[in-house]
């Protein structure tokens, strides 16, 4: 199923920190989303498999996003990228049912909102491509962004210790959450709420 069938973009969501418009990342988003990247924390980086304010990082990126093994979705305001939302997804694994959801969101609009939003957004495009479990990593310290995916009903299934290395070489924990969609899904429709999670 194409993302694109059952969600449209771009959306445009009002937060505390202004109106932000959703739309899905492209070739035309690189030199952006390099620009977003640059200004993070080095530590928001830790917990991505990659470090995205590589070029060539980001340029084999836009290839998986145009082969369809990955989907991210931009906050954009004032035409800028001040957030990216991505679902990892490999239909040839043994797991073809389970997406992964990596997000990054720029300081300057911590706590106004835009991480829940896009954090709801990314999470309904997820379930709109079928996906049955999802799951997502972060340090340990990533307080706020665990408190957000607790929210939408994932739960802690892993911790990883010394998993990561920031550029210092310190290592730090990763936190694993999951998220049984299908079950979730099954009960609701037991209750008579079938589309409670769409």
């Amino acid at each position: 199923m194409n993302s694109t069938e059952t969600r449209s973009y771009p959306r445009h969501v009002k937060t505390e920190g202004g109106t932000i418009e959703f739309h899905l990342m492209g070739p035309a988003d690189e030199a952006a989303v390099l620009a977003f990247a640059r200004g993070l924390p080095v530590h928001d980086l830790l917990f991505l498999p990659r470090n995205i304010s590589e070029p060539k990082v980001l340029s084999a990126w836009i290839k998986e996003i145009e082969r369809g093994s990955i989907i991210s979705l931009l906050a954009v305001k004032d035409g800028a990228v001040i957030g990216c939302g991505t679902i990892v997804r490999d239909p040839l694994s043994w797991s073809p049912h389970v997406g992964e959801i990596r997000m990054v969101i720029s300081t300057d609009v911590r706590s106004l909102g835009v991480g829940r939003a896009l954090s709801n957004e990314t999470f309904a495009l997820a379930l709109s491509i079928g996906l049955e479990k999802l799951v997502v990593q972060m340090t340990v310290d990533q307080t706020g962004a665990i408190a957000i995916f607790e929210g939408l009903g994932f739960r802690g299934e892993a911790l990883l210790r010394n998993h990561v290395k920031d550029l210092a070489g310190k290592a730090h924990d990763i936190v694993v959450l999951g998220h049984n969609v299908a079950q979730v899904r099954a009960q609701l429709e037991a209750y008579g709420l079938p589309d409670a999670v769409k």
